[in-house]
């Protein structure tokens, strides 16, 4: 099959430091030519990859220092892709809604999978005039706010197992990874650690959007002994960061559409302490894989347990429901049935009977420009 996969250009793919979706769309893309499909990979210019590579920009647009409309540089994107459309069997993209008004007027199969929240007012008159282009969700939590759309299919994530390396032994601090945001929950993860009385490593970015929440709520909370502030870290640095960790903090304060971070722990082996928001009941197994709690004390008492998770069942857990193979098998089905004209709604799950920072919207995109 021909198929042009659409990527975000904020960072490359996969990205070098920070970046959920571009490391998603990375890990469908070499899976498919695994696969034997054809595949043509539309993206920034330092993106790494064996498909075909087609270089919209010559570098991603958030370390490019040069670039102040990234909305731009998507514009041109697309247009270009319109014109090579009949190269293709089928569109994915991954791009948020922008392509919209583009998609609904070609005849070419499209899909889009939407990697971000869905429970923002402004997003209700938008999905109402285009609820007719086929979309996937990442979890069926997310689809919640927007229950009426042409849902096709929900796909967890997933990643390469041999991008990750396995740890036998738990070691002796608790991790945060992500970004710091009031959604994340980086100010409950130090409560928790404090509470618990354990090391608390935080390698987490900060966007231009958080400075003033982190120099005001967090960076006053730093001066503890036991809490390490690394900053934004790639990905070398990830098995090691959360393969040595006793456990992975996860306490949300938003419905996280999927929260990669979690799977990426389970692939070192890390078990994970997560509150129960959004997704996270359909990516931990409760006891088996980490614990999914409601605040920072049900946090410490868990961690009082955290013994008990094998860290070989968090990797084969991960190897069974969460591998980029499992996943391009879901959006291979996917792809046939749309590209055979197939119409009915089909909900793919993964091997284990079920139903995956950073997601963007168009404040990405337009961050800093005005447009209008």
């Amino acid at each position: 099959m021909r198929i042009a996969q659409i990527s975000p250009l904020f960072e490359s793919v996969p990205p070098k430091l920070y970046g959920g979706t571009e490391r998603v769309v990375s890990a469908l893309t070499e899976e498919l030519v695994r696969s034997g499909h054809d595949v043509t990979l539309y993206a920034s210019g330092d993106s790494m990859t064996s498909a075909r590579l087609v270089p919209v920009c010559p570098k991603s647009l958030r370390l490019d220092p040069q670039c102040v409309d990234r909305l731009a540089h998507h514009i041109v994107m697309l247009d270009q892709l319109f014109d090579e459309k009949d190269e293709f069997d089928l569109l994915h993209f991954h791009i948020d809604y922008l392509h919209f008004p583009f998609t609904r007027r070609q005849r070419v199969p499209t899909i889009t999978t939407l990697h971000g929240r869905l429970d923002l007012p402004d997003l209700q008159p938008l999905y109402r005039r285009y609820c007719d282009v086929p979309v996937v969700s990442i979890s069926d939590s997310q689809r919640e706010p927007l229950p009426s759309v042409n849902w096709q299919a929900t796909v967890h994530h997933g990643l390469s197992p041999d991008q990750y390396t396995f740890f036998d032994e738990p070691g002796k601090y608790l991790a945060f990874l992500g970004r710091v945001s009031p959604e994340k929950g980086v100010d409950q993860a130090i409560k928790i650690a404090q509470r618990f009385g354990m090391k608390l490593k935080i390698a987490a970015k900060v966007d231009s959007a958080d400075q003033e929440y982190f120099q005001t709520e967090i960076k006053p909370l730093l001066g503890d002994s036991n809490v390490e502030f690394i900053g934004e870290i790639g990905y070398a640095q990830k098995s090691d960061f959360l393969g040595n960790a006793a456990a992975l903090l996860f306490p949300i304060n938003w419905p996280e559409p999927f929260g990669l971070v979690m799977i990426e722990a389970m692939a070192c082996g890390t078990p994970v302490i997560a509150y129960n928001r959004g997704s996270v009941p359909e990516v931990i197994d409760h006891s088996v894989t980490g614990f999914i709690v409601d605040d920072v004390e049900g946090a410490v008492d868990a961690l009082g347990s955290i013994s008990h998770i094998q860290r070989k069942v968090c990797r084969q857990v991960f190897e069974s429901r969460f591998s980029s193979y499992r996943m391009a098998q879901d959006y291979v089905a996917l792809y046939e049935r749309l590209v055979s004209g197939v119409p009915e709604s089909l909900t793919l799950s993964n091997a284990m009977g079920r139903s995956s920072s950073p997601s963007f919207t168009l404040t990405d995109l337009t961050d800093g420009v005005s447009v209008g």
